[in-house]
């Protein structure tokens, strides 16, 4: 029989356990992308950037032809990162790019989130390939998009079948701090939520203007 314990499972993430690629956050990949619309792309990006900033999570930038064709990050990514090189790439497929793999080998943290354009071509790729690997691969949906919602949610099927793990941008970030009473974060936590995290956010804003509300009693 099974004995419960007050401890969280191993697949949940932690800022310690993980490692983010951001990828092709770009003007040009977004001109096409029809699955999300550009507004809650970009909040999106920006919600899980500064998370992870935040958290100290260590991050991958990197992009495709930016200076010849695809142009610049989007700049609610690269203020969470200021300084930050990027990786720009020939390869379609991130995992292909050597110096993104060996950033990711000096990282070397077994788990990896992905985000970013095209669901089905720049997230596919690294996800597929990483997981034959043996890395562990999570995906977070709603800050992917592709030119279609077909093309979108083939990609997601696809990666599930080959073991990767859905998630969603406010998932990330709750999922990091985990425990209100973390008092340390819980401050940077709910200060990113109440910037992205929509009507989440416009709930804590209320909570606390009106109540003094906070969850765990901070």
């Amino acid at each position: 029989m099974a004995t419960a314990t007050p401890v969280p499972g191993k697949g949940l993430i932690d800022p310690t356990n993980h490692m983010l690629i951001l990828i092709d956050f770009q003007s040009q990949m977004s001109f096409a992308t029809k699955s999300i619309d550009a507004v809650n792309l970009r909040n999106n990006a920006a919600l899980i950037s500064h998370a992870a900033a935040g958290f100290k999570v260590p991050t991958i930038l990197t992009t495709v032809a930016e200076k010849s064709f695809s142009g610049p990050m989007f700049s609610e990514i690269t203020e969470a990162f200021p300084g930050q090189k990027l990786l720009d790439r020939t390869s379609m497929n991130t995992w292909e790019d050597a110096a993104v793999i060996e950033e990711v080998n000096r990282i070397g943290k077994p788990r990896i989130v992905l985000a970013g354009l095209w669901t089905g071509v720049c997230i596919v790729g690294p996800a597929i390939s990483a997981i034959e690997q043996g890395f562990e691969v999570y995906v977070i949906a709603d800050a992917c998009g592709d030119v279609s919602d077909e093309a979108h949610e083939r990609a997601m099927e696809r990666m599930i079948q080959a073991g990767a793990v859905p998630m969603t941008s406010l998932q990330y970030l709750l999922e990091l701090q985990r425990d209100w009473a973390r008092g340390e974060t819980y401050e940077f936590t709910t200060g990113v939520a109440k910037k992205y995290g929509g009507a989440y956010g416009l709930g804590i804003i209320y909570a606390k203007t009106m109540f003094g509300a906070s969850e765990g009693g901070h």
